[in-house]
C-alpha cells in the first residue's frame, strides 16, 4: 500500500507534466489543491471546537508550506527529469532524518551529497540551475512540512489536520495562480483536476494511513525512501525520460542514504500519526520519512 501511494503521487506528477504546457504548472497545482480541499473537507470535516489555537496556527503554517512545496516541485519538474527532481526534493526528509539521528545516522549525508553531484554533474555540463534551485526550495518546504505535520499529528488526528491545512494550501495557490487561470479553464480541465486531486493526496493518504496501521514507522519510512527510484521508473515508462548512467547511480545513492538514515535515525519520542502529503503535495505520510513516511 505504501508503494502504491508513492506510485500514485509520481504518476499524478507525470500526468501533470503533459498538461502543464496548456495551462501552466502553477495552474495544475491550483486545480489539484482546490479539488483536494473540497473532497477532504467533505469527508474529513472536523466538529467545531475540535482545534486548539496552537493546532490552528500549526495547520495554517502547514498549509502555506504545502502550497509552496507543491508549486515549487511542479515548477522543478518542468525543467528537470522527474527522477532528478524527486531525488533533489527528497533531500528535505533525508535532512530531517539525518539531523535527528546521532552518530552513524549523520554519516549518510555524505552519501546523499555524492548522489546529488552524480545527478547534477556540474563538472560535465551546466545543469538547469533554476530547476535545481526550485527542487531544493521544494526540499526545504518538505522538511518543514514533516516537522509541522508531526506537530499537527501530535495535537489531533491526521484527517482533522488535513481538513484545515489543505484548504489553506488551496487558498494560497488560488491567490498565486487562480486569477490568471479562470478564463483558461474548460470542463475537461476541471474534470482532470478532480482526477489529479484523487491521485494526490486523497488516495495516497488513504493508502498510507492503512499501511501505517500494519507497519511500524521505521519500516514505513524505509519504504518511503524508495520514492526517487519510483519516480525514475514512472519518468521512464510514462514520460520516456531515460536516465543517464551517472543519474541512475545518483538516485541509487540518494535512496541508499535515505534508507540508511531512516533505519539509524528513527524518531524515538511519541509516534507520529501521518497526515497527508505532498501533496506533489502531498506527502503527509511521506512526511513520515523524516519521522520514522
Amino acid at each position: 500500500m505504501a508503494i502504491a501511494a508513492m506510485a500514485c503521487v509520481q504518476f499524478g506528477v507525470a500526468i501533470s507534466f503533459d498538461l502543464a504546457p496548456r495551462v501552466g504548472a502553477e495552474a495544475i497545482v491550483w486545480l489539484r489543491l482546490s479539488w483536494a480541499a473540497l473532497v477532504l473537507t467533505a469527508i474529513a470535516r472536523p466538529p467545531r471546537g475540535s482545534f486548539t489555537r496552537s493546532a490552528v496556527r500549526t495547520c495554517v503554517v502547514l498549509g502555506l508550506v504545502t502550497a509552496g512545496m507543491s508549486m515549487l516541485f511542479m515548477a522543478a519538474v518542468m525543467r528537470l527529469p522527474l527522477g532528478t527532481a524527486s531525488a533533489l526534493e527528497f533531500l528535505g526528509p533525508l535532512g530531517v532524518a539525518v539531523a535527528r539521528g546521532r552518530g552513524a545516522a549523520r554519516s549518510w549525508a555524505g552519501i546523499a551529497a555524492a548522489g546529488v553531484l552524480m545527478l547534477t554533474q556540474p563538472w560535465q555540463q551546466t545543469p538547469d540551475l533554476l530547476g535545481v534551485l526550485l527542487a531544493l526550495a521544494a526540499a526545504v518546504c518538505w522538511a518543514a512540512y514533516i516537522v509541522l505535520t508531526q506537530r499537527a499529528g501530535d495535537a489531533m488526528t491526521g484527517t482533522r489536520a488535513l481538513a484545515l491545512s489543505i484548504p489553506i494550501a488551496a487558498l494560497v495557490s488560488t491567490c498565486i495562480a487562480g486569477p490568471w487561470e479562470f478564463g483558461r479553464l474548460s470542463w475537461s480541465l476541471v474534470a482532470i483536476g478532480l482526477g489529479l486531486a484523487l491521485l494526490m493526496p486523497v488516495v495516497p493518504f488513504s493508502l498510507e494511513l492503512l499501511a501505517l496501521r500494519r507497519l511500524n514507522t521505521a519500516a514505513f519510512g524505509t519504504l518511503m525512501s524508495l520514492e526517487p527510484a519510483i519516480a525514475v521508473i514512472i519518468g521512464l515508462v510514462v514520460l520516456g525520460q531515460v536516465p543517464a548512467p551517472s543519474g541512475a547511480v545518483g538516485v541509487v545513492l540518494v535512496v541508499a542514504a535515505g534508507i540508511g538514515a531512516e533505519r539509524t535515525g528513527a524518531r524515538r519520542e511519541r509516534p507520529f500519526t501521518a497526515a497527508p502529503r505532498r501533496t506533489d503535495t502531498d506527502r503527509a505520510a511521506a512526511g513520515s520519512v523524516g519521522e520514522a513516511a
